[in-house]
């Protein structure tokens, strides 16, 4: 395999786990700062009126959804750090080909091929 065009070289995988720990940090930053917006909406409707407290409502529930890609996305960036601090970064998790470098530069936390991918759609 050490021939396979498909296997990151050292500098691609230093260059894509830097990557990671970079979008970790960033995606920590985004769910610290949007914690505020997730939080209830009060209820107290003489300082708020209906329309405006329903479109707090859904910008609320926006931001949760938001969130909630974010925190799999971190958990997703976490554990392919921890498979490129392993050696295993760059292989589908799936069928262990590798993954190649054009899928991982466009989504480095990817942890499976397109083929595999495109199963699990199915």
């Amino acid at each position: 395999m050490p021939n396979d065009p498909e296997v990151l070289s050292p500098e691609e995988c230093e260059a894509l786990a830097g990557r990671l720990r970079k979008l970790e940090t960033e995606l920590r930053e985004q769910l610290a700062r949007s914690a505020e917006a997730a939080r209830p909406v009060a209820l107290d409707q003489s300082s708020v009126g209906r329309l405006s407290r329903m479109d707090a409502m859904q910008q609320q529930a926006m931001v949760r959804a938001t969130r909630e890609k974010s925190r799999l996305r971190l958990a997703k960036c976490q554990q392919a750090i921890a498979r490129a601090d392993t050696g295993e970064y760059g292989f589908c998790v799936s069928c262990e080909e590798p993954i190649g470098y054009p899928r991982l530069a466009a989504t480095p936390e990817s942890p499976f091929c397109l083929d595999c991918q495109n199963q699990r759609r199915s």
